[in-house]
């Protein structure tokens, strides 16, 4: 007599937004070592996101790449329909990663950064959410939403009254829309980084770690890795009954005052 064994559960699908580069780059490997399938979307060069999802499949991995303008509605809704045909479900993850940063005084700062800014971190993250999220109360048995903050979401930064703005938007969203999916059963929550050693930093001060790690109560800047952990626990059920939260990724810099005696 021939034993039929049960079908097996495909993998947990994960979506990556801004996934080529920096820490999205880093956080779509650490989704796919850790067993999820992830398509991540990219705007304007495609060579760094073909590069990983070579890297990514020569390692056994299910990963793909699309590009997509997440400001731009019509291109989200697009990219949703097509890495939900590639996996054949909704995700069951989605990281709201993408992001840009000018830098420029508020008196100078003109409105065509603002729009782009405002448009890419925070509009994105709305656009994101508010998509997939439908895909996931749609299928009926939850999911996992993670956006990835900054220290501006507590600290006016000087020179990125654009950036600030949209990542302090983003941690108000976070909680306004774990409030209303909660009932559908999806967790919404924040992950906001300190000083990070990434290309962009690198390009933004190269001597980046140096003049970070003294200012930063565990001694060093962190790294993508530092981002992966935290977003693997709001993803997972570990953090089953976690929603609307924020977690300082920081080493504690943006914990600490500003102390004018010696110690």
């Amino acid at each position: 007599m021939t034993s039929l064994s049960a079908p097996q559960p495909a993998p947990p699908f994960a979506i990556v937004t801004g996934g080529s580069t920096g820490i999205g780059q880093h956080l779509v490997g650490a989704l796919a070592a850790a067993g999820y399938r992830v398509a991540f979307s990219y705007y304007a060069s495609p060579e760094p996101a073909l590069a990983l999802v070579e890297e990514q499949t020569a390692r056994g991995h299910s990963v793909i790449a699309m590009p997509c303008d997440v400001g731009i509605k019509a291109q989200v809704e697009s990219f949703a329909e097509a890495v939900v045909a590639w996996a054949g479900s909704a995700p069951d993850l989605l990281v709201n990663n993408a992001g840009i940063q000018t830098w420029s005084p508020l008196l100078e700062l003109s409105e065509e950064r603002w729009d782009a800014v405002l448009r890419t971190n925070l509009k994105g993250c709305f656009l994101n959410t508010q998509i997939f999220g439908r895909l996931m109360a749609q299928r009926g048995s939850g999911g996992a939403i993670v956006n990835i903050g900054s220290g501006c979401n507590k600290h006016a930064f000087p020179n990125l009254v654009d950036y600030t703005a949209s990542k302090g938007g983003i941690e108000q969203f976070t909680k306004s829309a774990a409030v209303e999916l909660g009932p559908y059963g999806i967790r919404v929550n924040c992950v906001a980084p300190g000083a990070i050693a990434t290309e962009r930093t690198a390009e933004e001060a190269p001597d980046y770690a140096a003049q970070w790690s003294p200012m930063t109560p565990l001694g060093r800047v962190g790294t993508p890795a530092d981002i992966a952990g935290p977003v693997l626990f709001f993803a997972g059920p570990a953090a089953a009954f976690v929603t609307g939260q924020t977690l300082w990724v920081d080493g504690g810099v943006f914990t600490r005052a500003p102390w004018p005696y010696p110690q």
